[in-house]
Formats: structure tokens, C-alpha cells, sequence
């Protein structure tokens, strides 16, 4: 009966605190402008010249979500890299069903990195997919390595971006194919979250293999949304296993080695991809994210956080209840046995304190229970995975909070076991020792204390009101 109490304590707080917003590392005041020199940008105080429209998203492409029509203020395709439109913002025409033939990506300008474009300008993110099959309509280059590409997806049903970072010698026409790393962003974010808030650009400079970072929608989960039966759109599991593979192999000399990683809901994403598609990725890594989807009190969490952006939450998977064939072809814990060889590494804090990357007198936030929340569903999973003889690495480390810096040394840790499972210089075992016996996060209740003693709570939002971010 602990347990269960503990467990509701956490859910009340999930699901009837809320907050405005995340702390500014965990929750940016993002944009689809992209950083013309490559490098992570610092989050910025909420802008409020350009008040959201009533019904409209910040990122287009999802169910129930408007996509621009003819504002190019924060169209990473039309814009120049610090944000200023190249033009006054136009009605958006018609588009043929037939893009223009595609053009060879054009060698960055070596005096600069200012983006270098290819394709129609007309094709830009969140417009409706063209007929037909997936396909590369656009180019933009950001810099020596830095490549931002738009795939018409009949998968997510809208015209959808991907960044690549390309290794030096990299060229469309090689003889040669690369190895790939994807790199999953979190919930509430968008496709250029690892490039603009962590140093992956520099941190890989020298790694020879392509680096793949997808968009994924707000709340995409990573998954072919149910829709109640109908399937459909968003198809986001195909866009990214079929579509983006597919496309990258055919014209962007991508070989068949793969790693994948991701923070938040992009490490649920990352283990369910690995699970899902036996053998297709060598390696997995999971940084502070949901890995059973079926524990008591999950499915609430997921769909509260569903309803959070504006979406239905059944739409997802189903009711958890009369769907829970749909629940379990999507819960990590029930894929567990299709990830025997792939190299795993799964890390969280155990509670949501405050910790070593923490700057001196963070205040609390309630985005911050992910972490607890985390570990509790990464010991589930390393259980399950434990019982059929499967081999993984965990790094429960305690104090520290849902944020980019936490997220952003994990990945490092991992990346000598991503670097091996690519066949690449510099392989190995993480960079750190790794705690998974630690009785810090060995409790014997579901959660550990979630709360820090001293903790200002912020006001809770009227019944009814879900504004929050704990599902990245």
C-alpha cells in the first residue's frame, strides 16, 4: 500500500501541479530558425512580438495542429540563419504534384556559413505531403557539415525536415557508404534540439559517419499513431525506420551500420525503434526516458502529457484498457527479447533533485519528476532484460535534474559503445564508471522521495487545466 501511495503522490503532482513552463534548459523558447554557425544556442527569454495564434502549435505536422500558411518567420528553409525573413511573408501557392528534379547539394561557401539553398523555396516544412512516395524536395546547407533536408512523407503526411551532419570527405557521390548515428530529441522540441542545445556539432567533428537528427512532432511518441483503428498519419516509426533510412541509403550514401540515441521521449523512441526492428541498429542509448509503458500510473503520464499538446489521448495508441494489444506493441518491456545483441545503455536520475549540473539555486521544477519517473521504468526494463540474459549498461546516478546538461553527458558517456557498434576509431566502454547497483536508486517502493524538502511549489493550475511537460 506504500507503493501505490507513493505512486499517487507522483501522479498528483504530474497530473495537477503543472507549471507554465520548463526550466530554460529543459524547455527552450525553441524556433525552426537554425544557427548559422552550428553551434548550441543559449535559451532566451520567452519572445512576445509574435503571440501564438489561438489552435496553432509551434511545430506543424501534427493531428489537430495548423501549419502556416505563408509565415516565414520561423520557416528554417525560407529564412536566413539568424531569423530575419529573406522576404515579406507571401500566401503560399499552390504546389505541383511533382517537385522540381532534385539538384546536387551544393558545396558550402568555405568564406562563410551562411545557408547555401537547393530546390523549389515554395516546399517548406509542415505544408501537405505531395502524392505519391517519399521523397527529398529540398536541400540547405548551414555550413561545412551542417545539412538540413525536407522529405515529402506520405508517412506524417506533411512535408517534414531532417538535419544531417555530414563527415568531412562526405559526398553524395562517393563509392563509398557511411555509417549512421540518429539522435532523437524530446517531447515539446523539434528536430534542431541537439544541435542547438548541446556541442554535438564540434564534439563530433572527426567522427566518419553520417549523424541523423529527424523530426519527430511535439508529441509524436515515436510511434504509428492509432487513430482509432483507422491508422494513418502521423506515422512517425515509418517515416523514420523506412522513409528517412530509405532515402538517406539511396541518395546520401548511408551504409548499414546504425547506433541510436535519444533524451527523454526520444530515448523511448530510441529503445523502441532497437526493439521493434531487430537488428537494424548495433547499438541504443536512453537518456531520461520512459521505458515501460505499462506500469501502474504510466499511461496516465503518457496520455496526460498527450493532452498537454492539444491532442487527443486516445489517439495515440488506444484506451489502455481496451487496447492493450496496441499498449503492448509499443511498451519496451514486451519488445525486450528483439534486443538481444544490440548494445544498451540506459541512464536517469533517481529523484528530482537537484544535482552536480545544476547551477547553485536552481529553483525546483515539476518538469524535474521525469527523472524519478525514468528510473522507475528503467528498472522495470532492466529487470525484464536481466531475466532473458540480455546485457546492458545502466547509470542511475542520483541527484540531477530533466535537462540538457544531464542528457548531454550521458550521451557522451555512451558514445564510445556507439562508436563500436558503428566499427569506428575510438569504440569501447563508457567514459565513466556506471552505477546500477547503488542503493540510491535500489528502493524497494516504485519511487523514491520525488520532491526536494525545501522545494517551492508552484501554484497549481484549476482543475481542468493541463499545461506541462514531463513526457520530452
Amino acid at each position: 500500500m506504500r507503493s501505490r501511495g507513493l505512486l499517487a503522490v507522483a501522479l498528483a503532482s504530474v497530473l495537477v501541479m503543472g507549471a507554465a513552463a520548463g526550466p530554460a534548459a529543459a524547455d527552450p523558447n525553441w524556433s525552426l530558425v537554425p544557427e548559422g554557425d552550428g553551434e548550441p544556442r543559449k535559451a532566451e527569454p520567452a519572445k512576445t512580438e509574435r503571440p501564438a495564434r489561438q489552435g496553432q502549435a509551434d511545430v506543424p505536422g501534427q493531428p489537430g495542429e495548423v501549419p502556416p500558411q505563408g509565415d516565414t518567420g520561423d520557416n528554417p528553409f525560407l529564412d536566413d540563419p539568424n531569423g530575419r525573413p529573406t522576404k515579406a511573408p507571401q500566401p503560399q501557392p499552390t504546389l505541383p504534384d511533382r517537385p522540381p528534379a532534385r539538384q546536387p547539394a551544393r558545396q558550402p561557401d568555405q568564406r562563410g556559413t551562411g545557408p547555401k539553398d537547393a530546390g523549389d523555396p515554395r516546399y517548406a516544412p509542415g505544408q501537405p505531403a505531395l502524392k505519391g512516395p517519399a521523397r527529398v524536395v529540398r536541400e540547405r546547407r548551414l555550413g561545412p557539415r551542417m545539412m538540413d533536408v525536407l522529405i515529402s512523407s506520405p508517412s506524417v503526411g506533411r512535408m517534414t525536415p531532417v538535419r544531417l551532419l555530414l563527415p568531412h570527405g562526405w559526398s553524395a557521390s562517393a563509392k563509398r557508404t557511411w555509417p549512421v548515428l540518429y539522435l532523437l530529441h524530446g517531447g515539446a522540441d523539434n528536430y534542431t534540439a541537439w544541435t542547438r542545445m548541446t556541442d554535438v556539432v564540434s564534439f563530433t567533428e572527426n567522427v566518419d559517419a553520417i549523424i541523423v537528427m529527424p523530426e519527430a512532432g511535439r508529441a509524436g511518441n515515436y510511434s504509428d499513431w492509432y487513430n482509432g483503428g483507422r491508422g494513418g498519419s502521423p506515422a512517425w516509426a515509418r517515416f523514420h525506420t523506412q522513409e528517412v533510412r530509405r532515402l538517406l541509403e539511396i541518395g546520401y550514401r548511408a551504409g548499414t551500420r546504425r547506433a541510436i540515441a535519444g533524451l527523454s521521449m526520444g530515448a523511448y523512441g530510441a529503445v523502441k525503434y532497437a526493439a521493434q526492428n531487430p537488428g537494424m541498429f548495433g547499438f541504443v542509448g536512453a537518456f531520461s526516458g520512459i521505458m515501460a509503458t505499462e506500469l501502474p500510473g504510466i499511461p496516465q503520464i503518457i496520455q496526460n502529457a498527450q493532452l498537454s499538446e492539444g491532442q487527443d489521448p486516445n489517439a495515440l495508441w488506444g484506451d489502455p484498457t481496451r487496447n492493450k494489444d496496441v499498449w503492448a506493441a509499443n511498451d519496451p518491456v514486451v519488445l525486450a527479447p528483439n534486443l538481444k545483441g544490440t548494445a544498451i545503455y540506459m541512464s536517469s536520475g533517481t529523484n528530482s533533485f537537484a544535482g552536480p549540473l545544476d547551477p547553485p539555486g536552481s529553483p525546483w521544477h515539476p518538469a524535474h519528476l521525469g527523472e524519478p519517473i525514468s528510473a522507475y521504468t528503467a528498472k522495470a526494463l532492466s529487470r525484464r532484460l536481466d531475466a532473458l540474459g540480455i546485457k546492458h549498461t545502466m547509470n542511475m546516478y542520483g541527484n540531477g535534474t530533466h535537462t540538457w546538461p544531464y542528457w548531454n553527458r550521458e550521451f557522451k558517456n555512451s558514445f564510445p559503445m556507439a562508436l563500436r557498434a558503428l566499427g569506428l576509431k575510438g569504440g569501447g566502454d563508457p567514459t565513466v564508471a556506471t552505477m546500477r547497483d547503488e542503493r540510491e536508486w535500489e528502493y524497494d517502493t516504485p519511487l523514491p522521495p520525488i520532491t526536494p524538502p525545501d522545494a517551492v511549489q508552484p501554484a497549481p493550475l484549476p482543475l481542468g487545466v493541463v499545461n506541462w511537460t514531463l513526457q520530452q
